[in-house]
C-alpha cells in the first residue's frame, strides 16, 4: 500500500505531505490526531523487498530491534525522539520528532570552504553526539551533511536518519537468506568496509572526517583524488590547514579502519588536544609505566615484595607490613585520582572515568573520587549513572555539598526537577553562601514556571555575588514571564553593567521593550545585539519587527533579509519580510514571501489569511479564497478570515456562499458591525438576483 496524501495510517498519523523517496521506504510530514494540538512528526515507511513469511518474520525481527534501539538514543537532546513504531499492510513505519531547521548541506556550500576554526567547532559538534551513539555500541552508518540539521529553536546539532534501520528493507532480499549486496550509506562518506558490508564504529570516525574535509576544501568528496596505491584521499594542498590539524583529519580518513581512531570518544579527545602543547597542561604518568630495564642474570622482585622483605628483616612484625601496603595503595589512588582531575579539566571524559575508576578499585571510600567519577559520567552524559555515584559519595560523606549540587544536576538533567531542588536545597544547608547552587535551583524553579520562587534564588544568589552577570540575566527572564517587564529591563540593564557584550541580554531586553511598545528602544537594543553578534538571525527578526510597527517598511525589509541569510527557513522571518512588501504595494513579491513562510510553518493562519488578502487587492479572488479556507483550516474562529472570504465570494457574485461566511464571521464575532452590513448587502444582491430569475422563468417562451 503506498501512503498518500490525507491517507491516516496507524489509526491516527495524518499524512500532510512527503519529504522524500528511495529504495528503502519513503518520509512523510504527519499530524498526530490523537492528540489536541494535531502535533506535527516524520512518519517512515519501511518497505521489505519480499513479502513471504520467512522475509517478513525476519524484517519484523529486525525492524523491533532497531526501533528499541532508536528509542532508547532519542534521549539524547540531539536526536530525534522515537514515538511509535507500528506494522500495517506488512509494511514497518517509525514515527518520530520533526526537527526544524536546515541540513548541514545548506551551510557546507561547494566552492566555499570554512575555516579551520569553524570545522574544529563543527567535528566537535557532531562528535559529541556521535560518542553518545558510539556508547550504545551503535554504528549510525550514514553520516553525511544531509543527515545532521542545524535546529532552528537553538542552533544545535540534531543527527537524523540512522542506517542501522534500512536493513529493515535491505538486508533480506528475495530468495535469499542474510545478505549485505545493498550497501548502506552514501557514496563518498562511506569507507570501504562499510560499502562491503561490515561497518564498524571507527565507519562513523571515516564519515565525520569527511565532512571535515569537505568543509575545509569546499569540494565534494567526489571531487578528491585519491592515491592509486595507497587509496588514500590526497586534500591537504586543497585547503588552508594547520599540519596538527591535518594529521588528525587524515587518521580519521583512513583507507584500513584499524588506522583510524576507534570511537567517537578517541576522535573527540583528538580534537580537543589540538593545539596543546606539553609545557600548557600538567604532565600525566603513562597509565602502565615500564619496568626498569634489569640484567638476564639477575631476576627481579616487586617493589612492593621487596619493601615487606625489608620491613621483616627490620623485625617490624606482619602489622607494620599491612600498614607498608596500605600507604602504598592509598598513594597509588591519589596518584590516580590527580590524574582523572587532569584529564577531566583536559576535557578527555573518558580517560577520567577510567582514572576515577582505577582509584576507588584501589580505595572504595575515596569519597573525592567517587565525586570525580560522577563529574566524569555527568560530562558523558550518562546521567543515571552520574546518579549513582554522587549518591554513593553522599553516602560516605552525607554533609559532602560538591555531591548534594552535583547531585540536583543529573536530577535535572533527568527531569526529575523535583528531586533536584531538594538535592540544591540540601547542598545550601551544608554551605548557603555558594552563587552556583542558587543559580542551579532558580534555572529548575523557571522549568517548573515558579517564576517568583526564581527571582527569590536568584536574588540570594546577587546578595552573595552582586556582579553575578548570568543571574541578572536570567533573574530577567523569570520578570519577563511574570510579564513585569519594567523590572526585567532593570534586571537585564545590571547583566549588561557586567558584561556589556551580552548579546542574548541586549536582545531580550528589547523583547521586553516590544511587550511595553517602546518599539523606537527595542530597535536600538537588537542593533546592540547583532553588533556583538552578528550571525543572531532571532535579533535580527525581532528588529525587523519593531520596525514594521514603526512603518519603517524598507527598514525592516533589510533587517528580515539579514535573518533569512542566517536561518533561511526562519517562517516568523518571511513572513514579517510579506507584510512590509504587503505594506509597500509590492504585491507580488509580497505573496512570493508569504508562500515561504507558509512552506517553513504551514500551519500559520495569518500567513494564509495575509496571502489571501494580497491576492484579493491583485483582484485574484479565486485564489485569494482558497487561501482564506487554508487559513480557516488552522483557525476555525478566526473572524476576519471568514469576513474577508465573504467579500471575495461577493465580488465573484456567489452571494448566498458569502452570507454563510458573513455568518461565520459574526458566529465567532457577533459584534462584528462591517460583516452584518455586508451580510445585509448581500442578501439584497441574491433577492434582486433571485428576483430576475423568478421574472425570466415567468415570462412566456416567445418572449424569452
Amino acid at each position: 500500500m503506498n501512503s498518500g496524501l490525507g491517507q491516516i495510517i496507524g489509526g491516527r498519523y495524518k499524512i500532510i505531505r512527503q519529504l522524500g523517496q528511495g529504495g528503502f521506504g519513503t518520509t512523510f510530514v504527519a499530524q498526530d490526531q490523537h492528540l489536541p494540538d494535531d502535533r506535527y512528526c516524520v512518519v517512515k515507511q519501511l518497505k521489505p523487498q519480499a513479502s513471504d513469511p520467512f522475509t517478513l518474520q525476519t524484517a519484523r525481527r529486525l525492524f523491533e530491534t532497531e526501533a528499541k534501539m532508536l528509542h532508547q538514543l532519542g534521549t539524547h537532546e540531539q536526536i530525534p525522539q522515537l514515538f511509535a513504531y507500528f506494522e500495517e499492510n506488512q509494511e514497518f513505519y517509525l514515527v518520530q520528532e520533526i526537527i526544524e531547521g536546515d541540513d548541514l548541506s545548506q551551510e557546507l556550500i561547494p566552492g566555499k570552504p570554512l575555516s579551520e576554526g569553524q570545522v574544529i567547532s563543527l567535528l566537535r559538534d557532531i562528535l559529541e553526539i556521535l560518542d553518545y551513539v558510539h556508547q550504545h555500541k551503535v554504528i549510525h552508518r550514514d553520516i553525511n551533511p544531509r543527515n545532521i540539521i542545524r535546529r532552528k529553536q537553538d542552533s544545535k546539532l540534531v543527527l537524523i536518519d540512522f542506517g542501522a534501520v534500512k536493513q529493515v528493507s535491505t538486508q533480506i532480499l528475495p530468495g535469499k537468506h542474510t545478505s549485505f549486496t545493498v550497501a548502506i550509506g552514501t557514496p563518498g562518506y562511506r569507507p570501504s568496509e562499510q560499502a562491503n558490508g561490515n561497518p564498524r564504529l571507527s565507519s562513523d570516525i571515516y564519515a565525520v572526517g569527511m565532512v571535515g574535509i569537505t568543509a575545509l576544501t569546499g569540494l565534494l568528496p567526489q571531487e578528491l583524488p585519491t592515491d592509486p596505491d595507497t587509496s588514500e584521499i590526497n586534500w591537504q594542498d586543497r585547503a588552508k590547514v594547520s599540519p596538527e590539524f591535518a594529521k588528525m583529519l587524515d587518521k580519521m580518513v583512513r583507507y584500513d579502519f584499524r588506522e583510524r581512531y576507534p570511537s567517537a570518544d578517541s576522535a573527540l579527545q583528538a580534537l580537543n588536544d589540538l593545539g596543546k602543547t606539553p609545557n600548557a597542561t600538567v604532565p600525566l604518568p603513562p597509565a602502565s609505566p615500564p619496568p626498569p630495564p634489569v640484567a638476564r642474570s639477575q631476576p627481579t622482585k616487586p617493589i612492593l615484595y621487596k619493601v615487606l622483605i625489608a620491613v621483616g628483616g627490620l623485625g617490624l612484625g606482619s602489622a607494620v607490613a599491612v600498614s607498608v601496603v596500605n600507604w602504598i595503595n592509598s598513594n597509588n589512588a591519589t596518584d590516580l585520582y590527580q590524574r582523572g582531575q587532569t584529564l577531566l579539566e583536559l576535557k578527555r571524559y573518558g580517560d577520567a572515568l577510567n582514572a576515577y575508576n582505577r582509584a576507588i578499585k584501589i580505595r572504595p571510600e575515596y569519597v573525592e573520587a567517587w565525586q570525580g567519577q560522577a563529574d566524569s559520567l555527568l560530562a558523558l552524559k550518562r546521567y543515571e549513572d552520574a546518579l549513582d555515584a554522587f549518591d554513593k559519595a553522599i553516602q560516605i560523606q552525607p554533609n559532602y555539598r560538591a555531591a548534594w549540587q552535583g547531585r540536583g544536576d543529573a536530577l535535572e538533567r533527568l527531569g526529575r526537577y523535583e528531586e533536584a531542588i531538594n538535592a540544591f536545597d540540601s547542598a545550601i544547608k551544608i554551605s548557603a553562601d555558594d552563587v552556583e547552587v542558587w543559580e542551579s535551583r532558580a534555572n529548575v524553579q523557571i522549568k517548573l514556571q515558579r517564576y517568583s520562587a526564581a527571582i527569590a534564588s536568584f536574588d540570594k544568589a546577587l546578595e552573595i555575588q552582586p556582579d553575578y552577570a548570568p543571574a541578572w540575566y536570567r533573574r530577567g527572564l523569570a520578570l519577563h514571564n511574570l510579564r513585569q517587564y519594567d523590572d526585567a529591563i532593570k534586571s537585564y540593564d545590571n547583566a549588561l553593567k557586567y558584561k556589556p557584550d551580552s548579546a542574548e541580554s541586549w536582545y531580550q531586553r528589547g523583547n521586553a521593550l516590544m511587550n511595553l511598545q517602546k518599539y523606537r528602544e527595542a530597535v536600538e537594543s537588537y542593533d546592540q545585539a547583532v553588533q556583538f553578534q552578528p550571525n543572531f538571525y532571532q535579533a535580527w527578526y525581532s528588529r525587523g519587527s519593531a520596525l514594521n510597527n514603526l512603518r519603517q517598511y524598507e527598514e525592516a525589509l533589510d533587517s528580515f533579509k539579514e535573518a533569512i541569510k542566517f536561518q533561511p527557513s526562519a517562517a516568523e522571518a518571511w513572513y514579517g519580510s510579506g507584510w512590509a512588501l504587503h505594506q509597500l504595494q509590492r504585491y507580488e513579491e509580497a505573496v512570493n514571501a508569504y508562500d515561504k513562510a507558509i512552506k517553513f510553518n504551514p500551519k500559520s493562519d495569518s500567513a494564509w489569511y495575509n496571502r489571501g488578502n494580497v491576492l484579493y487587492n491583485l483582484k485574484r479572488y479565486q485564489e485569494a479564497i482558497a487561501s482564506y479556507n487554508q487559513a480557516v483550516a488552522n483557525k476555525p474562529d478566526h473572524y476576519q478570515v471568514w469576513y474577508s472570504r465573504g467579500n471575495a465570494l461577493f465580488n465573484l457574485k456567489l452571494y448566498a456562499e458569502a452570507i454563510a461566511s458573513y455568518e461565520k464571521a459574526l458566529r465567532y464575532k457577533p459584534n462584528h458591525e462591517e460583516a452584518s452590513s455586508a451580510k445585509q448587502r448581500s442578501q439584497r444582491e441574491l433577492d434582486l438576483l433571485n428576483n430576475q430569475q423568478k421574472q425570466v422563468e415567468q415570462q412566456p417562451p416567445q418572449e424569452r
